[in-house]
C-alpha cells in the first residue's frame, strides 16, 4: 500500500510568543523524517518565522508554504497564504524608529515628509506602498489617500527593550537567501 501524501497547514514556530515551542530547523527536520511532503508556516501575526523555515526547507527538502494566522480583534483566527509576490508589499512593516512627538493626522502627517515617493531619494527612507494610494475601491489617487494618513493604524513602532526571550536571529542576507526574484 502507498503512503498518502500530506502536508501539514498550520505550523506555528518559536517565533509565535507562547503559542509555538519548536524551530523552523526542528519543525522541517521532524516533517523530513515523518515523510511529510510540505509544511505550511503561519506565525501569529506575523511573518517572522519565513525567513528561518526557507533555510530549512532548502535544508530539509521538504515544501515550505508561506502563510500567516491573523488573530482579529473580534476572536476569529484567519490563515492567509499570500499567493503572489504583490502580496507582499500590502504587509505594514515594523516602524524601526521613535515616532514621539510626530503629528499624526489628516493635516501633517511627519511620516510623509520621508516616506512619500517623491522624498525617498533624498531621505532613503522606504517608499510606501502603492496601496497608500488607493480608495477603498481600488481607485488610483494622485496624492496619499487621506484614510491613510494614520499611520500607527497599520504600523507599529519597534521599542528599544530587552526583549522577553532571547533571539538568535541572522539576516537573511547572512542564510544565503536572495531577494524574491533574484533566483
Amino acid at each position: 500500500m502507498t503512503t498518502p501524501r500530506y502536508a501539514e497547514l498550520q505550523v506555528t514556530s518559536h517565533f509565535s510568543f507562547l503559542r509555538g515551542a519548536s524551530s523552523c530547523d526542528d519543525l522541517f527536520a521532524q516533517a523530513a523524517a515523518l515523510g511529510i511532503e510540505a509544511l505550511a508556516v503561519v506565525d501569529r501575526n506575523s511573518l517572522a518565522g519565513i525567513v528561518r523555515a526557507h533555510q530549512a526547507a532548502k535544508d530539509t527538502g521538504v515544501r515550505l508554504i508561506v502563510g500567516c494566522r491573523l488573530d482579529l480583534v473580534d476572536g476569529v483566527s484567519v490563515l492567509v497564504y499570500p499567493t503572489d509576490r504583490a502580496a507582499y508589499p500590502e504587509q505594514p512593516p515594523i516602524i524601526p524608529h521613535s515616532i514621539e512627538g510626530y503629528q499624526l493626522s489628516v493635516n501633517a502627517n511627519r511620516c510623509m515628509s520621508c516616506h512619500k515617493r517623491e522624498f525617498t531619494e533624498g531621505s532613503g527612507a522606504p517608499m510606501i506602498s502603492v496601496t497608500h494610494y488607493m480608495t477603498r475601491e481600488g481607485q488610483m489617487l494622485a496624492d496619499v489617500s487621506p484614510r491613510r494618513y494614520f499611520c500607527t493604524a497599520c504600523h507599529v513602532p519597534q521599542a528599544d527593550i530587552a526583549p522577553l526571550v532571547g533571539n538568535t536571529f541572522v539576516d537573511m542576507s547572512e542564510l544565503g537567501v536572495g531577494h524574491a526574484g533574484d533566483e
